[in-house]
């Protein structure tokens, strides 16, 4: 390879933002999320939202893709529910808004809820998003269970 010739470049990538929180949901290529930020849920079951941002380079529009959204144990292993992965997939396709300039990235939102997740307290878990069967380190979200607080101790039987 000639040392003063460019390399091609590469296509541009997808750009992702991942949120933990009580809700997410999508409405007019909107997304709505309420208590986002979490990095620390429980000890009790509760609802839990992923919200997603995908940024699709312009001249990716209109180019379907395919992705998955799989959460894994602090370990890596997939999470399993009746001995199958908690696994959520779909497919999406940015199309451009009529009088976006050219080369303004476009925007996907996506919100995926789940009345509770089979998770333990005191572990960590990891979701991890894929786009066409592939992943960067930056498109998961981690997050820990709380303990359960102690009891406090049994008050001594009356005298």
């Amino acid at each position: 390879m000639d040392p003063n010739v460019p390399a091609p470049a590469s296509p541009p990538t997808l750009r992702v933002t991942m949120l933990l929180a009580d809700s997410a949901q999508v409405a007019d290529r909107k997304l709505y999320v309420l208590g986002g930020g979490l990095s620390v849920i429980g000890p009790r079951p509760q609802p839990v939202g992923v919200a997603i941002r995908i940024e699709v380079p312009w001249d990716r529009a209109n180019v379907g893709h395919q992705w998955c959204l799989e959460l894994l144990d602090e370990d890596g292993h997939p999470v399993l529910i009746n001995g199958r992965p908690l696994v959520v997939h779909g497919r999406f396709e940015a199309g451009r808004p009529a009088g976006l300039k050219v080369g303004n990235p476009l925007s996907v939102p996506l919100a995926i809820t789940f009345p509770t997740l089979p998770v333990q307290p005191g572990h960590s878990y990891t979701w991890q998003l894929s786009i066409d069967e592939a992943t960067q380190l930056d498109w998961r979200q981690s997050f820990h269970v709380r303990e359960a607080p102690p009891r406090p101790p049994a008050p001594p039987p009356p005298a």
